[in-house]
């Protein structure tokens, strides 16, 4: 019998991968297809080396020595927008995330020519976003111009259009900028008896671009009888470099994390992002040897924000806000974390809101983290798909439990010059709870 012949040159850190990835991960996917039908790039493309159970096929040859990691492959490999809607729909149980973000890594490791990062988006990417205050402090000239109503003269007459595409692409994004709001206090006491003690995680990005969002957390969480905590020494979740094919920094991130939040400390520690979310509950996964005890310990106490107050049993509020809300499933929240009644489950306690079923709910926006930026052409595929599903509820409000989707979302909104309006769970509860 005939055997194929091992590449050459496979193109790629085998070792490495070989100390990153558990071979059988790859045994487990028996190929059925079930995956298919939930995979957002297959069916925008309808190539099977867009699908998950493709790309496994693909990872598996190249892991074997059967195929080189080719531009073609490597096309295939990276159009994949990391949403793990595949493992919610495999019945064999593949951690299809525990393949792909290695690969990513290796592949980023050893791009060259046009296969490599940008050098802007890598500036953008590893350099800006995983820091809040240079977010901040590099939104301030486009705050002023959206104060003085420059940014939409730029995009009337079409100076916009002269910008790097990648900055383009970004101010095509930015929100309605308000005031970048005071510092939360350090600790903020329960309001009513005390139930628990916790700690909040800011965020990066998020914090920069909705302040007000952490600030509704905060309030949501006391309302509820929680002491907040708001350790002043967190870092990035490292999502973002991790994603993106960079290793070290984002394992950086996580040590200091977990050296900064002492989960003994607190009964849980809150997140309101679904990607960073994703990302804390994986670092057990990400740090081997010594350093697993204490980000195990870490991990258990991880808590998306609506998953911990419907554990926590939510008081309800009280003051009605008469709208139509539909609610979009952020992919690291439903898929990554398999959290998708406990937010609809707080949006349906405000008195007035009517929630509305969507349309593939669970197929992603194409924002992805940093998806939007890489992948340009397919992002925009999706965020037409979704939005078209979003309109077609006749909604006032769409809801998600996360940045990029907001941010992507908020973007189609504005295209389409539509009176509906993009909020977090926490902004609706905050205005139930206050009243405002």
């Amino acid at each position: 019998m005939a055997t194929e012949a091992k590449v050459q040159d496979p193109g790629i850190d085998l070792g490495w991968l070989a100390d990153k990835i558990d071979y059988r991960r790859f045994q487990e996917c028996v190929h059925c297809g079930l995956c298919t039908a939930s995979c957002p790039t297959y069916i925008e493309t309808g190539n099977e080396n867009d699908s998950p159970r493709g790309r496994i096929y693909l990872m598996r040859a190249v892991t074997d020595g059967r195929l080189g990691m080719s531009d073609e492959v490597r096309k295939h490999l990276d159009l994949c927008l990391d949403c793990r809607a595949c493992e919610s729909a495999c019945p064999s149980g593949v951690q299809y995330g525990q393949l792909i973000e290695p690969f990513k890594v290796a592949m980023q490791q050893s791009a060259t020519g046009g296969n490599r990062t940008s050098l802007l988006q890598k500036l953008i990417l590893h350099r800006l976003f995983p820091y809040s205050g240079r977010v901040r402090a590099a939104l301030f000239p486009a705050r002023l111009m959206q104060k003085l109503g420059l940014m939409d003269l730029m995009d009337k007459i079409g100076l916009t259009k002269l910008l790097p595409p990648t900055v383009r692409r970004m101010q095509a994004m930015l929100p309605k900028l308000g005031a970048t709001g005071s510092r939360l206090p350090e600790v903020l006491p329960p309001i009513g008896p005390k139930r628990a003690r916790v700690a909040l995680f800011l965020g990066c990005v998020a914090d920069a671009m909705y302040p007000e969002t952490n600030a509704a957390t905060a309030r949501v969480l006391q309302h509820n009888g929680c002491e907040v905590v708001i350790p002043r020494e967190q870092a990035c979740c490292g999502a973002i470099h991790y994603h993106s094919g960079s290793e070290a920094p984002a394992l950086e991130f996580a040590r200091k994390n977990i050296a900064t939040f002492r989960p003994d400390d607190f009964d849980a520690i809150i997140v309101n992002a679904a990607g960073c979310g994703a990302m804390l509950k994986d670092y057990a996964h990400l740090l081997s040897g010594p350093e697993h005890d204490a980000a195990k310990a870490f991990v258990n106490k991880v808590r998306d924000v609506s998953e911990f107050l419907v554990q926590l049993g939510p008081i309800p509020p009280t003051n009605p806000l008469n709208t139509k809300v539909v609610y979009h499933d952020a992919c690291h929240l439903c898929h990554a974390q398999q959290i998708r009644s406990q937010p609809r489950q707080l949006l349906q306690m405000i008195p007035g809101v009517e929630l509305v079923p969507l349309e593939e709910s669970e197929i992603c926006c194409g924002a992805a983290g940093t998806y939007n930026l890489t992948q340009p052409e397919m992002s925009e595929q999706l965020g037409r798909r979704k939005m078209d599903f979003i309109e077609a509820t006749g909604a006032d409000v769409v809801v998600t439990g996360n940045v990029g989707c907001i941010l992507q979302i908020a973007r189609k909104i504005k295209e389409r010059e539509s009176a509906m309006t993009i909020a977090h769970p926490m902004d609706l509860l905050d205005r139930a709870y206050s009243g405002n």
